[in-house]
C-alpha cells in the first residue's frame, strides 16, 4: 500500500490534488522510514487550474501501485475520461486500494467499484452522485467511507481526514498524529467511522470548555462523570450538554469514551503494558470492559490492535 499513485487528468480540482501531493509525496522518512513513493500519472501533461502538472507516468502504471488515489473533477455533468475509468477499474482488479477525494468518487462509480457500496463525495454533488449512479449507496453527511479496498472522503478538508487516516492505517496513530502536527491540522475529525480511527481532542480556545479538555486528558484513569466535568467546567450538567454538543457534535459521556479509547490506542501502539493495565490507564476499569468498548468502536479486539501497528 505504500506505493501510491496519483491518477491525474484535465479537469480536477489543484486543491485535492495539491493535498495528496504534499502528504505522500513529500520526504517525511525523518518522521518514519520507510515512507511512500509517490507518482503522478496521466496520460499526458495535465491542466489543473491555472496549473500545468507533468506525470511521472501514464494510466498504465495505476496497476502497479499498492494505493490509487483519484483527485476531485471540476464538472462532474461530465462523463469522466474513459481513459481514466479504465485505468482505475484496472488498478482495482490488480489489487490496489482505490481512494477518491471529493468528486473523485463518480470517477469510482463509474468504473463500478461503489456498487452496493457505501460512499460519499462533497456535498453539493451527492444527490447528483445518487441520482446518476443508483446501486451506489451515498451517506452525504459523513467525511469519508473507509470500504477496505475502496475508499471515498467528502469535500476539500475531508480530502485530508482521509489522507490521514490512510496514514493511521499504514503507520499507526502515533505517526499520523505527527504528520497531523507538521502539517497544522487535526489528527482526525469526528465524522466517518471505521477501524483505527480515533478522535483528537478539540482545539484548546476561548470557549468555556477550553480548559475542561486538558483537564480531563490529565485524569482518564479517574472514574470521571458529567457531574464532575460540569462542576470543574463551574456549569450545570444541562448547560455542559449544549456546549459540548456545540464543541464536539457529541455528549459529555460519548465524548470522554472517545478519549479513553484513544489512550487506550495509543498504549497498544507504544508499550508492552497488559491489557488490563492499559483498561485501568485509561479510566476503563477492566479488561473486559475495555475489550467491549474497544471493539464496538473500533471494529477489532484490543490485542489485533496492538498486533497490527507493531507487525
Amino acid at each position: 500500500m505504500r506505493t501510491v499513485a496519483l491518477a491525474a487528468t484535465d479537469g480536477m480540482l489543484h486543491f485535492e490534488l495539491a493535498v495528496a501531493t504534499e502528504l505522500f509525496g513529500s520526504d517525511l522518512t525523518h518522521i518514519t522510514d520507510p515512507w511512500y513513493d509517490f507518482a503522478i500519472c496521466g496520460a499526458k501533461a495535465v491542466r489543473v487550474g491555472r496549473f500545468l502538472v507533468e506525470p511521472d507516468h501514464g494510466l498504465d502504471h495505476l496497476p502497479s501501485a499498492g494505493t490509487v488515489i483519484v483527485p476531485a473533477l471540476a464538472d462532474v455533468d461530465v462523463d469522466p475520461p474513459a481513459d481514466l475509468v479504465d485505468a482505475v477499474r484496472a488498478a482495482h482488479e490488480a489489487g490496489a486500494r482505490i481512494v477518491s477525494l471529493c468528486t473523485g468518487a463518480f470517477v469510482l462509480a463509474a468504473a463500478g467499484l461503489l456498487d452496493g457500496l457505501r460512499a460519499t463525495t462533497h456535498w453539493a454533488h451527492t444527490d447528483a452522485l445518487a441520482a446518476r449512479y443508483p446501486q451506489v449507496e451515498v451517506d452525504p453527511d459523513v467525511l469519508y467511507v473507509d470500504n477496505g479496498s475502496v475508499l471515498t472522503a467528502a469535500g476539500k478538508a475531508a480530502a485530508m481526514d482521509l489522507c490521514l487516516h490512510l496514514v493511521r492505517t499504514d503507520h499507526g496513530s502515533a505517526i499520523a498524529n505527527v504528520v497531523a502536527r507538521r502539517m497544522v491540522v487535526p489528527p482526525h475529525r469526528a465524522g466517518g467511522q471505521a477501524q483505527f480511527v480515533s478522535t483528537p481532542m478539540p482545539p484548546q480556545d476561548d470557549r468555556p470548555l477550553g480548559v475542561l479538555f486538558p483537564w480531563v486528558a490529565e485524569r482518564l484513569d479517574q472514574p470521571l462523570t458529567v457531574e464532575d466535568l460540569a462542576r470543574q467546567a463551574n456549569m450545570s450538567s444541562r448547560n455542559l450538554g449544549r456546549h459540548f454538543r456545540s464543541a464536539t457534535g457529541t455528549t459529555p459521556l460519548q465524548w470522554l469514551l472517545t478519549q479513553r479509547i484513544r489512550r487506550a490506542q495509543e498504549l497498544l501502539e507504544t508499550t508492552d503494558e497488559s491489557v488490563d493495565a492499559i483498561a485501568e490507564a485509561a479510566g476503563m476499569g477492566t479488561a473486559t470492559t475495555l475489550r467491549r468498548h474497544f471493539h464496538r468502536t473500533v471494529g477489532v479486539p484490543p490485542d489485533t490492535y496492538r498486533r497490527t501497528f507493531r507487525s
